[in-house]
């Protein structure tokens, strides 16, 4: 099979060197990312499962091109076209260091991802996903401050409603990168444990020296942030873990089509606001 993608300068890497039919039928957990780096960032836990496994089993998506980014020192005189072929070819890397089945760069300029009304990305996500036996999906999360993760969500959500039933994924993960997700209540947290390789863990992040060199250091922030969900999820219990991600759970989204993610978040976002006044009501000193 040829995956087709709505533009002709999509770019499709297969570590293995195998076709993208074979490839995809052996993958279960796939992350769909806006920008180069995203996934290493917000989905290490469905890239560990992936190692794993002696066939690979995880695969990625970035949706944009890489264009508009921060830069500075060596990278400050790059051109906007020049960047873009630099974070390819990083994403390119990543993909090799992380075993993955597939990585597929759609290379959407952003406005093209936060327009609601542009299904482009959402037909090609579709293309990817059927051909996959998906247990989780991993995107970004729905309360993220970045205009173009928000757009990637709901393309997300849409591809996958899109999909036939028994197609759908298991689970569909939102995950951290522009706002964690610390103020969700416990119970809706889902807590990834991505302790250990460690190693592994900043070759991904690190491969993306323009980013890092550019002025940007999500290597260092992306493991402060681990570190302080393993540390801070509970007050009274010692770590179980080292390094955690947390994700909001979005499965319900998959099968009711009736829901909106705005709705979905709402009702999160009044849990939140209940619970801290509630709790600060008890406390208050009148």
């Amino acid at each position: 099979m040829t995956l087709s993608f709505k533009k002709k300068s999509a770019d499709i890497f297969i570590p293995s060197g195998q076709d993208a039919e074979k490839v995809l039928q052996s993958v279960t957990h796939l992350a769909i990312g806006a920008h180069q780096d995203d996934i290493e960032i917000m989905a290490y836990h469905g890239i560990l499962h992936g190692l794993d496994n002696p066939v690979p089993t995880f695969a990625a998506v970035t949706c944009t091109n890489g264009a508009g980014s921060p830069r500075t020192g060596s990278f400050a005189r790059y051109t906007d076209e020049q960047m873009q072929q630099v974070r390819k070819e990083e994403q390119r890397q990543a993909a090799s260091i992380g075993r993955y089945a597939l990585m597929a760069q759609l290379d959407y300029p952003s406005s093209e991802i936060k327009d609601p009304n542009n299904m482009s990305a959402v037909d090609d996500l579709v293309s990817i996903m059927a051909s996959c036996k998906l247990d989780t999906v991993y995107t970004h999360n729905p309360a993220d401050k970045h205009e173009t993760h928000l757009g990637v969500v709901s393309a997300v959500v849409a591809a996958v409603r899109k999909l036939p039933k028994d197609n759908r994924p298991k689970r569909l993960l939102g995950c951290e990168v522009w706002r964690d997700l610390d103020w969700l209540p416990d119970e809706k947290k889902v807590v990834l444990n991505v302790s250990g390789r460690e190693n592994l863990a900043a070759a991904l992040v690190g491969v993306f020296d323009s980013q890092i060199a550019g002025g940007k250091r999500y290597d260092l922030a992306t493991f402060g942030r681990r570190l302080a969900n393993a540390t801070f999820f509970q007050s009274h219990s010692v770590d179980n873990a080292t390094h955690v991600t947390v994700a909001m759970d979005l499965s319900p989204l998959i099968d009711d089509t009736e829901t909106s993610i705005t709705d979905y978040v709402q009702v999160l976002v009044d849990m939140f606001k209940s619970s801290v006044l509630t709790k600060m009501q008890q406390f208050e000193r009148k």
